[in-house]
């Protein structure tokens, strides 16, 4: 993609953070909402639906699923869509849903409430989705499910915690995808699905909250990481390595409140 940077920044003075869904002001509610209008207003690679393209529909996909680059492919994603919203609103990063925290209806009301403080549709609820970004026969715009019968429940923080146990990264990483899955098959709908779930905003808080638990990991296990045999892999189509992925603080980003040592503010 022409938008991608050709390599990681160095690290920044001032850190940007990542906050819970559910912990969001309302200023900082109003700019992630303000930053997928402004991108969905978009329609060449810089846009939302381009971004929600690279994971599935349309070809080719890049996506990895069951794979050893399963965390840092989606950690370089997720960096290079925030710094596409960064462009339309200075600063702003995209928060996580906490599936543990639990609710009446599980998603965050960030995502769940049809309109916003103003009145006007929430963005965040559903999304269109670009003709190539459909399966045969697929809906225009993004759909979901939540709970319906047979879904897995959401993970709860014992089955978090057990995870965060593991010491070899690659047991940690299958069965915190593990987790990640029966998220995807809870929220149902377009997110049931690999070739369109990105295009529904919730993936995005989906993924965040998957990156925030390997950040938690890394600094619960300080040194433990993928087999030196991957640090050099390419994770196409960005212009970066799993090596590159390692350090959250060189990308420039940390997570709120979950971190030993916060620097900076924002």
């Amino acid at each position: 993609m022409s938008t991608v940077p050709p390599s990681p920044p160095a690290i920044p003075a001032r850190l940007r953070h990542r906050r819970s869904a559910d912990a969001l002001t309302a200023g900082q509610l109003a700019e992630v909402r303000s930053a997928i209008v402004a991108a969905q207003a978009i329609d060449d690679d810089r846009g939302y639906q381009s971004w929600a393209g690279v994971h599935g529909l349309p070809l080719p996909v890049y996506c990895t699923h069951n794979s050893p680059l399963f965390l840092p492919w989606h950690r370089a994603y997720l960096y290079f869509f925030e710094l596409a919203l960064q462009d339309r609103v200075a600063g702003v990063t995209v928060p996580w849903w906490d599936w543990t925290a639990g609710g009446s209806e599980g998603l965050p009301a960030a995502y769940a409430d049809e309109q916003d403080a103003d009145g006007q549709p929430n963005p965040l609820l559903q999304s269109p989705i670009q003709p190539s970004g459909r399966p045969p026969g697929g809906p225009s715009e993004t759909n979901r499910n939540p709970g319906q019968p047979g879904a897995p429940p959401l993970p709860t923080r014992a089955q978090v915690d057990a995870v965060l146990e593991l010491t070899d990264f690659m047991d940690f990483q299958s069965q915190l995808e593990d987790l990640h899955n029966g998220v995807h098959v809870w929220v149902g709908g377009t997110m049931g699905g690999i070739a369109s779930s990105a295009y529904d905003p919730i993936f995005w808080a989906h993924h965040v909250m998957v990156d925030r638990i390997w950040r938690l990991w890394q600094l619960r296990h300080p040194g433990s990481g993928p087999p030196a045999a991957l640090l050099d892999r390419a994770l196409a189509p960005f212009a970066m390595t799993v090596r590159d992925t390692l350090d959250v603080e060189a990308l420039g980003y940390d997570y709120a409140v979950t971190t030993a040592a916060v620097r900076g503010t924002g």
